[in-house]
């Protein structure tokens, strides 16, 4: 008899030996955590808070802990010694801005271009039809349709032709650029057998101008796009045939591919 009950009281002890290595997978999981958590963007003081939390708890009655070191814990490099205003992502530089640089870049490049089309104006005597302006939203070149179209027509002139074309290799930038033309008309309205309205008008001579600009094979189609506003976006008031005449125009824009800051001197 006492044979089998020392036999049962054995088989009744249950083996805790697995304890050991659950606990230590346990603390090397919250290592690991403590390890991300530490590489990402944090708070460098939250960081330390944190981490001193962590080792407090894991160390706490035994002295052993596995973040129980002399040292304090290592933050990401990019925000060691600042204080918490200063902190700043992993990988970015307070005084260096990529985007900054590319929008200066940007606003240099249009200007070649703005340049490149001003000494055009002036050399084909054009200064009264044609004018630049360089703008937080792009350059801007603005055509009266006096040298494009005939009155109350679509139809781009010879003379016009020669402009579109030569506006076109202007437009050969590198990189390339998205281009909006756009159609303006006056306030006096327009009803005959192809137009019936001011808006129409504008947007078919837009339509017609970029054709021919497009026919340039170095220039990419997809990129160009126009706009008619009939005569709802006047340049000038519509108090005087010379306004109407302002007020006719084919604006031709050249969007940047960096947010550009234009100041007033930059204009022409």
């Amino acid at each position: 008899m006492a044979r089998r009950k020392k036999k049962r009281q054995k088989q009744s002890h249950v083996d805790e030996s697995w304890l050991l290595p659950y606990s230590d997978l346990l603390t090397l999981l919250v290592a690991l955590f403590i390890v991300l958590f530490a590489s990402s963007d944090i708070n460098v003081q939250k960081y330390f808070e944190l981490a001193t939390v962590f080792r407090d708890e894991l160390s706490a009655g035994s002295g052993t802990g596995i973040l129980d070191y002399e040292s304090e814990p290592i933050p990401p490099s990019t925000n060691e010694g600042r204080d918490d205003g200063d902190y700043v992502e992993e990988g970015t530089d307070d005084e260096v801005n990529p985007e900054g640089l590319e929008g200066e870049q940007e606003l240099l490049k249009l200007q070649e271009v703005q340049e490149e089309i001003n000494a055009y104006i002036e050399e084909a005597g054009l200064t009264e039809e044609f004018g630049t302006e360089l703008t937080g939203e792009g350059l801007l070149i603005t055509m009266r349709n006096d040298i494009l179209f005939d009155s109350g027509s679509a139809v781009v002139k010879q003379e016009g032709r020669q402009v579109a074309e030569d506006v076109s290799r202007i437009l050969e930038t590198d990189p390339p650029h998205q281009v909006v033309i756009s159609g303006h008309a006056d306030d006096v309205p327009i009803h005959n057998a192809n137009f019936e309205s001011n808006w129409e008008l504008s947007v078919t001579r837009a339509l017609n101008f970029m054709k021919i600009i497009t026919e340039n094979n170095e220039l990419d189609p997809t990129l160009f796009s126009v706009k008619g506003h009939g005569e709802f976006d006047p340049a000038y008031s519509n108090d005087t045939e010379e306004n109407r005449a302002k007020n006719r125009r084919v604006e031709v824009l050249i969007l940047p591919n960096y947010e550009i800051n234009v100041q007033e001197e930059n204009n022409e």
